[in-house]
């Protein structure tokens, strides 16, 4: 999650009156035509699990997505804790000109615990026409952004759900008061084309989802775009076919990601394809006839490079940059998603999103309290990288965001206990930001940056929480920094950050 326009201005200082001004952060869908045996998504996901038998029977491909889903301490509203989502076979048609998306969702889920009933998150204007449970019609209540599926489940028992919607898509209000945005979800440019950035939720807004961070799943994607256009998700393109009506593509993501995570984007893009110095396949898609845009993004083996030199190979099996008709970016697990403007578009910002696929979704936090998990360190890589790139010391960078984070604190709260309506600030990131280097400084740079390295490792394709987080390093280290961090993360002030002049 990176600043919308004005972020392009986050390491100048705006002296205005008797006090320092700082830039706020921004962060970070009729039924289908009658399947094919070449235009279909479903026989693209894992086998289903064997229905009415115990774990040692399921499907093995599912094992990686098994996850520990919680109720969000900060948007309980979002997601059920009650399920264990595994795996996402959406298959979904865009009309733009009637602004419809038609969808059929195959979800493949545990129950973990026993209840009666149970729930998905769905955009109530996304209307449901038909649900099964396991190839049986079930009952389902529709109402306020919320499908309740009635069902008994028991603890630990697989279920396939099937579900029919179609309706028109529009993002929600997000919980922030920042100025550069104020809905998350799928949006409608004006020419008809859709893209998503939904961060801490509004997946919701285009499929039916256990939409919290705690929930990871796999996912394979059927998108029919209008012919003349091509749609686009996360993972490996595994096919493309243009047919009559439609270019229908199929996306296969082979590592459990947080709903959050997804994207989608329908429109008129070209693919460019390249490849990093250590062999990542990467795919840049890009609006028809915007060259400008494709040579910002031609420096991305580079700062893979760099990334890697630090971080170790890059996680996952591709990369990919989706640009579309937006001011911000979001880190979209194998699949950035760029705005289309020069900050956007430049490299300190593909270097921050490409970061966060080692922290934020490699791992991912277990609660959104945890955010700062991704943004700090994530910010701390920035400001290094830029450091390297302009030729000053990590300490002369960070110096130059130490003077406004007081503020910010004092604005939105600690990073570890930010108000919920003001998600996505500037405190999740420049203060966990120094805290790093402050560490770094502690440790000295050989143990920091072998921590740095390990870290996503340890809870790779899983979640965290800073409890977790915290214990590790204090074994790895040898040292205590319970207070250190309880300082930097939950107090109402800054800790004392040494003067640059006197860092090394």
């Amino acid at each position: 999650m990176i600043r919308g326009r004005l972020g392009v201005l986050v390491a100048v200082l705006l002296v205005v009156a008797a006090g320092v001004v700082a830039v706020r952060l921004l962060s970070g869908g009729d039924a289908p035509p009658a399947a094919s045996s070449t235009d279909s998504g479903n026989d693209q996901r894992p086998s289903g699990p064997a229905q009415g038998t115990d774990g040692p029977a399921y499907d093995a491909a599912l094992t990686p997505a098994l996850s520990d889903p919680l109720e969000d301490s900060y948007y309980p509203d979002q997601g059920d804790p009650g399920i264990d989502t595994l795996h996402y076979g959406l298959d979904l048609t865009w009309d733009p000109e009637d602004t419809v998306l038609t969808g059929i969702a195959t979800v493949d889920l545990r129950a973990t615990t026993d209840a009666v009933d149970f729930q998905l998150d769905l955009l109530e204007a996304l209307s449901v026409s038909e649900l099964t449970v396991d190839g049986n019609r079930v009952d389902f209540d529709q109402d306020d952004d919320q499908l309740v599926v009635e069902q008994a489940v028991r603890a630990d028992q697989r279920y396939t759900v099937v579900i029919s919607y179609a309706g028109t898509p529009a993002p929600v209000p997000a919980p922030t008061t920042r100025s550069d945005f104020s809905t998350t979800g799928l949006t409608v440019t004006p020419s008809g084309e859709i893209w998503t950035m939904q961060e801490p939720y509004g997946a919701f807004t285009w499929y039916p989802v256990n939409d919290q961070p705690s929930d990871k799943a796999l996912y394979d994607f059927t998108i029919r775009a209008p012919r003349q256009w091509v749609g686009v998700a996360n993972g490996v393109l595994q096919s493309r076919r243009t047919n009559s009506e439609h270019t229908v593509t199929r996306w296969h993501l082979d590592a459990p990601a947080s709903s959050y995570l997804t994207t989608l984007a329908v429109g008129d893009f070209v693919q460019t394809e390249d490849q990093s110095a250590s062999g990542v396949p990467i795919s840049y898609w890009t609006p028809r006839g915007e060259g400008d845009i494709l040579r910002a993004l031609r420096v991305t083996p580079q700062v893979m490079a760099w990334n890697e030199a630090r971080l170790g190979r890059y996680p996952f099996s591709s990369f990919g940059i989706l640009v579309v008709d937006s001011e911000s970016g979001m880190e979209t697990q194998t699949m950035i998603t760029l705005g289309d403007t020069d900050y956007t578009l430049s490299d300190e910002v593909i270097q921050h999103e490409l970061t966060h696929q080692w922290y934020g979704d490699l791992v991912s936090p277990t609660d959104w309290r945890d955010v700062w998990m991704n943004e700090g360190m994530t910010m701390f890589l920035q400001g290094a990288y830029e450091a390297d790139r302009d030729g000053i010391s990590i300490d002369q960078k960070l110096a130059m965001w130490a003077p406004f984070e007081s503020q910010l604190r004092a604005e939105s709260g600690p990073p570890g206990a930010y108000e919920a309506g003001e998600f996505g600030e500037g405190n999740i990131y420049y203060g966990p930001a120094l805290m790093w280097n402050a560490l770094r400084h502690r440790l000295g740079p050989p143990a920091f940056w072998a921590m740095v390295r390990a870290w996503p490792q340890v809870h790779a394709e899983g979640n965290a929480t800073r409890e977790q987080y915290f214990d590790w390093i204090e074994k790895e280290t040898g040292q205590e920094l319970t207070s250190f961090f309880d300082d930097w993360i939950m107090g109402t002030t800054t800790p004392p950050y040494p003067d640059e002049k006197r860092q090394t």
